[in-house]
């Protein structure tokens, strides 16, 4: 087993790279030309955008969509950075809200929190002291 993907369901798949380009650094890998899935260069795992039409084909039930959320949904994606302060600065530049400041953790990380306009969640973080 090999953890290959997150895909996260969004309103506007081209908008949310461009966001996730512009807040924290990474390059498109793969936009199909229908606008309904893109992918971004994050490292091992690949970070994905699905519009949420994709989701209703995928779950006949529906799916929440985090944009509609009043509340982050209790998931997140976490992103690990030598510089919290700077790199939270810039996403909320780049349109993200911030839902917690840069804080020391009391295991020694320091750790932020912001949502991005498509409603998802994500974690700023120093590297984990080994």
């Amino acid at each position: 087993m090999k953890f290959a993907y997150t895909i996260i369901y969004v309103p506007d798949v081209a908008a949310s790279l461009t966001f996730f380009e512009k807040a924290f650094g990474f390059s498109r890998r793969f936009l199909h030309e229908s606008g309904m899935y893109g992918e971004l260069e994050t490292g091992a795992t690949t970070l994905a955008f699905a519009a949420h039409a994709m989701g209703d084909m995928n779950f006949s039930t529906g799916h929440v969509a985090a944009h509609e959320s009043a509340k982050p949904l209790g998931m997140e994606i976490a992103f690990v950075t030598a510089d919290v302060k700077i790199a939270h600065a810039q996403a909320i530049l780049a349109g993200a809200i911030e839902l917690a400041a840069p804080a020391e953790k009391p295991w020694g990380q320091l750790v932020s929190y912001l949502r991005c306009p498509d409603g998802s969640l994500v974690e700023l973080c120093t590297p984990m002291n080994a």
